[in-house]
């Protein structure tokens, strides 16, 4: 057993902070710098030996992926607050400036540590066979090969361009990536700087003939090098770089546009073009072209991030090879629910039965396809309403939508153009449904729509019955696979006059007077959960044994950890899991020393939100509180956004939440880091053989509770496993 069990460990001894630790800012811990040590705990999986090769590459490609995102968005933010002289502090304390300055030298540790990362990994994969080439080792084949490869697939797409005079300094989109040249005219020894943007339309990694047990690769930039030649004809090189932008991505959207998806295409347009807030250039790049490409991208140099080693880790994912099964996970196929099996896959009849959970992706996400799938061609069906945050470019769920539509059925699609780096695909969606004939709604200018619900009314006999399914996740199928979330699916008539009702107030802003068994931010959401913490405290205080599990991607919404605050100092005993951001304070006596902290991240995306409370008792007992949700507790989501809360009262469900799934992860050891009171993660050594619960293999060993159908539940374990 380690601290990570928090099923068995004993919570540990309290650490003493000064009482302005306690009544202070710096109680909570800084939202920018919390989700730097996230993406540092992504890299760390890059060096777990229990990770296959070529997983550990791809989260190195991840953790590149994510650190630009947050430049992008995050960073930009914070850096225009600085510009325009905003002193107002964050929640701990720490002013725009303060925070740039400690995420400038957090993120440099980090991007060398990817490097170094890579470097290690790059190393592993040529003892497997697969080799990144340099210039230098390829053979005259190697040669002959490339020149085709280029003049076929990569020189009709190729813009070269010189910079002087008449030809001024082109614009770099957000993520482009360039090559810079300092060149001479070999007949009169003229001097000329030019650009090679690379496209991304193009393979980074350029295949090279290889033997069955070996894949060799080449840079584009590098067959780019060798064959400047075609591309400068009269020159040679005497010097260059690459280099790579990120810009300022955050949209804005004037709040009283008349046409939404008008004013979302141009503010996608000024996306490209925002300004740029980081440049990664290859170390020992000539000067004269450093310091041109730095005046015409009007970068300074606490901007500018010089790197030994290969720019754009991001792309590694293409070195991610699926016929090299042995490097990557071991295959896992999601499991069909007894249930709906039982019912010859009519998911109507199953969910009719009785309320469904689906624990995504170790339960197939196609069950969800097929509930809408079914909906679309069933003559019974009259309705469907569907909220669409985000989904894959070519999805089976609009497919669905759209032919229920075309169908003659009357369908509404609640499409939120605002979910980040998905809004051109949403757009795209949106004007889809609309040719088929759906009602298309985009919901609030100031209020993103991220709840997850699906409803389908149906006639049976002489009643209409409304089926519903409420989620913790996107309705993409593509992700699907990789996140873990939560489907519910019910019948009951409550929850479905709850969902009606939403609908009702994204479509027509009419806000729900009562609601049964839901709550929905920014109305009613916060407020329940602060309620639901208080009762346990009060429960604490009049001597009963309480506590409280949670899970979740982002802690960090100051009223909510001090309610938290409040109810461990009550004696209420608070059990977290927080995947990525955290802004409370674990384990300092007369604040949280009821409270414990950690984090799984592992071989699937820890995803859903889910709160239990003990009404009374320890966790689990049958008579405790259950909930859902698709919001995560920060202040987006629970005052600007419209999200969900789900009572989940069938006890069936209740047993797999709370007895399965929260169980497990409160359980896990092998991929969970604890938070100390310093706000430093520890991974938990594994114990002495070696081995430790893992949460995941439970998950893909087992069924899920509720999709039982005739096979019954005899077979589902508590939590045991085979070791790793």
């Amino acid at each position: 057993m380690t601290q990570a069990d928090f099923l068995k460990a004993p919570f540990p001894k309290p650490v003493e902070l000064p009482a302005a630790h306690i009544t202070g800012p710096k109680r909570f811990f800084n939202r920018e710098l919390s989700w730097l040590a996230f993406n540092w705990r992504v890299l760390e999986e890059a060096t777990n030996p229990k990770v296959p090769l070529l997983e550990r590459v791809r989260f190195v490609s991840i953790s590149a992926t994510n650190l630009d995102e947050f430049y992008t968005v995050r960073v930009a933010g914070l850096r225009e607050l600085a510009r325009e002289g905003h002193m107002t502090p964050a929640a701990d304390g720490l002013t725009p400036t303060e925070q740039l300055a400690q995420i400038n030298d957090n993120a440099r540790r980090l991007l060398m540590e990817q490097q170094g990362s890579w470097n290690k990994l790059k190393r592993e994969m040529e003892g497997e066979g697969i080799k990144l080439l340099t210039l230098s080792k390829l053979n005259r084949t190697d040669k002959a090969h490339l020149e085709g490869h280029f003049l076929s697939q990569v020189f009709p797409v190729l813009s070269p361009l010189a910079i002087d005079p008449a030809h001024p300094f082109p614009f770099i989109p957000n993520a482009g990536f360039c090559l810079a040249l300092q060149l001479t005219r070999t007949s009169d020894g003229v001097a000329r700087q030019a650009l090679l943007p690379i496209p991304a339309q193009v393979d980074r990694f350029v295949r090279l003939p290889s033997g069955s047990h070996e894949h060799r690769f080449l840079p584009l930039e590098d067959l780019l090098i060798l064959h400047l030649g075609s591309l400068f004809p009269g020159y040679k090189l005497d010097g260059h770089c690459a280099f790579r932008v990120l810009r300022d991505s955050d949209l804005e959207v004037e709040e009283e546009a008349e046409d939404l998806v008008r004013e979302f295409e141009v503010a996608l347009k000024r996306r490209r073009r925002g300004e740029v807030i980081r440049m990664k250039m290859t170390a020992g790049a000539p000067e004269a072209l450093r310091e041109t490409i730095m005046e015409e991208l009007a970068v300074t140099e606490d901007e500018v991030v010089e790197v030994k080693g290969l720019l754009g880790l991001t792309d590694l994912k293409e070195l991610v090879l699926d016929n090299r099964p042995d490097l990557l996970w071991p295959t896992f196929t999601p499991r069909v629910p007894e249930r709906v099996q039982d019912f010859d896959g009519d998911m109507f009849e199953a969910i009719k039965q009785k309320d469904m959970l689906l624990h995504h992706p170790y339960e197939t996400f196609d069950m969800v396809v097929r509930f809408l799938a079914q909906a679309a061609r069933d003559p019974n069906v009259l309705a469907i309403k569907q909220t669409l945050y985000r989904t894959s470019k070519n999805s089976p769920i609009v497919d669905a939508l759209c032919e229920a539509a075309e169908d003659g059925k009357s369908v509404t699609a609640l499409v939120e153009l605002k979910a980040r780096f998905d809004e051109a695909a949403n757009i795209r969606q949106s004007r889809k449904l609309e040719r088929a004939g759906a009602h298309v709604v985009y919901g609030f200018t100031n209020y993103k729509t991220h709840a997850k619900i699906s409803t389908v009314v149906r006639r049976e006999g002489d009643r209409l019955v409304t089926y519903t399914h409420y989620g913790t996740g996107n309705y993409h199928p593509i992700t699907a696979k990789i996140y873990t979330d939560l489907s519910f699916f019910t019948c009951d008539d409550a929850l479905g006059r709850d969902a009606t009702k939403v609908f009702n107030y994204l479509s027509g802003y009419a806000k729900p007077a009562v609601l049964e068994n839901l709550s929905i931010s920014p109305h009613s959401l916060k407020p329940k959960l602060v309620e639901m913490i208080g009762k346990e405290a009060e429960l604490a205080r009049s001597g009963k044994s309480t506590e409280i599990w949670a899970k979740m991607n982002s802690l960090i919404e100051a009223e909510v950890i001090d309610a938290l605050y409040a109810a461990s100092n009550a004696g209420v005993k608070i059990n977290l899991v927080i995947r990525g951001i955290c802004g409370l304070r674990p384990g300092i006596k007369g604040l949280s020393e009821n409270i414990r902290v950690k984090s799984i991240v592992g071989r699937f995306l820890e995803h859903s939100r889910i709160v239990c409370f003990g009404n009374g008792a320890g966790l689990p007992n049958k008579r405790c509180k259950v909930f859902i949700s698709s919001a995560d507790w920060m202040g987006r989501n629970l005052n600007r956004r419209v999200e969900t809360l789900v009572d989940i009262r069938n006890p069936t469900v209740k047993a797999q939440i709370v007895s399965q799934i929260m169980a497990a992860n409160m359980a896990d050891e092998a991929q969970s880091w604890v938070l100390k009171p310093d706000g430093t993660f520890e991974r938990q050594p594994p114990g002495k053989d070696g081995s430790g619960f893992n949460c995941h293999r439970f998950f893909m060993e087992y069924p899920s509770l509720s999709g039982r159908g005739s096979a019954g539940a005899a077979d589902v374990p508590e939590l045991t496993h085979s070791k790793d």
